[in-house]
């Protein structure tokens, strides 16, 4: 994450994103997350990245865990439109790293208070971190359980062939039998990896088709840190010594004996985590929820390279009083990548509206109306009407608001 900090202020993504753009579409339970100032915002990114880099080296480990956890956070509550799968799983492995205890062993806080280096850790505290990342696998590979993966092999069609001009294996990316053989492969994958890694004789395969997957979509897919977040994250599979053995370490004294079960606010609260992280990605499976197309329980809920969803929305604001309708300009408003991403959720075309109807309001136009004609794109389907034009989405929309997908 110090890597992937320093990535994000060199390619000016701290300006794109947090800095040039006038509006942010905030989150439903944090409305009141703000960027800070440029000059403050750039900063923190800057503090990000030697945070990350004490965590690693386990300098003042558990204040550096607190402070990544909340300043990274911070940072992805403060627009929608930046949401990234692997942006939620670093936000929740750093909050659990702040829980348990990495820095025993082999850390600066370990140098300097040697009396405080146990030989052994509970047991949860590796299983926790293993359960977050087998949520993601699981999940994942759930999703792609679905008509458009396994018999359209849609979006790989889509993205491989744009691949075609990579030397030596571009021609076969093209041809549709390689999408087949990706999306089969990588649904197995994901919904197989953690069984695999968890048991002894296969694990070091696995693990092997780890750094295989992960690779390759690296190489053909621009996902930015997530496959090395990964590599290096699934080694917590691996027996606890593992380090110890690799590097010809002495070995670890007997292990403790494992303490009575009791009830205390901190397992409850983790209990809670857990049962968190199993009930959120459920939301994608409630009947007639289809997240691809609503957008509702699409977020955290690991659809990860689910979709290739394009959009096009055009507003039309009308007073009440005169009649007179206004076409408005978009871009006036939000920059050309949040348009891109309003574009294809629904909720964020009728936060935009509620935003458009209140600059109306300031400018005073009182009884002012707001429309979508909006259409959406999904894995190579025709464009199909994704918002009601006849709903004022600046007033209370009705539940018919988002146009169910037609069948295909």
């Amino acid at each position: 994450m110090c890597v992937a900090m320093l990535r994000f202020m060199l390619r000016g993504w701290v300006e794109e994103f947090y800095v040039q753009p006038t509006y942010h579409f905030t989150w439903e339970l944090f409305p009141w997350v703000r960027p800070l100032p440029p000059p403050a915002m750039h900063l923190l990114f800057v503090a990000l990245a030697v945070l990350g880099a004490a965590i690693a080296a386990g300098f003042w480990y558990r204040a550096s865990t607190v402070l990544f956890f909340l300043g990274f956070t911070y940072v992805e509550l403060i627009d929608k439109s930046t949401y990234l799968n692997h942006y939620y799983l670093v936000s929740l492995l750093s909050l659990l790293l702040a829980v348990v205890p990495a820095h025993r062993l082999w850390s600066v806080d370990a140098r300097r208070r040697p009396e405080r280096r146990p030989e052994t850790v509970p047991g949860w505290t590796v299983g926790l971190l293993r359960f977050q990342l087998a949520v993601a696998y699981f999940f994942a590979g759930l999703a792609k359980i679905n008509a458009d993966w396994l018999l359209d092999a849609q979006p790989l069609r889509i993205w491989l062939a744009a691949r075609s001009d990579l030397p030596v294996v571009g021609p076969l990316l093209g041809v549709p039998a390689a999408a087949y053989l990706f999306s089969w492969c990588g649904a197995a994958f994901d919904l197989a990896i953690v069984l695999l890694l968890l048991w002894r004789r296969t694990r070091v395969a696995a693990y092997v088709a780890v750094i295989l997957f992960h690779v390759t979509t690296a190489v053909l897919f621009p996902i930015g840190m997530f496959p090395w977040i990964m590599i290096v994250a699934t080694l917590v599979f691996f027996p606890p010594d593992w380090p110890r053995r690799w590097l010809g370490a002495p070995a670890a004294g007997a292990p403790l004996a494992p303490p009575r079960a009791r009830c205390s606010p901190a397992m409850a609260m983790l209990g809670c985590f857990v049962l968190t992280q199993i009930v959120l990605p459920l939301r994608a499976y409630w009947p007639g929820a289809d997240p691809d197309w609503t957008g509702r329980g699409f977020n955290f809920a690991w659809r990860v390279m689910l979709i290739e969803k394009a959009g096009f929305t055009e507003f039309v604001a009308r007073d009440r009083a005169t009649g007179h309708e206004w076409t408005i300009r978009t871009r006036d408003y939000i920059t050309e990548r949040q348009e891109k991403m309003m574009a294809q959720d629904p909720f964020m075309v009728r936060d935009l509206a509620r935003h458009i109807a209140a600059d109306f309001r300031l400018r005073g136009v009182a009884g002012i109306e707001v429309r979508a004609d909006s259409f959406a794109a999904i894995n190579g389907h025709a464009a199909q009407r994704l918002i009601d034009p006849t709903v004022d989405l600046a007033a209370t929309v009705p539940p018919t608001w988002i146009v169910p997908r037609h069948a295909i």
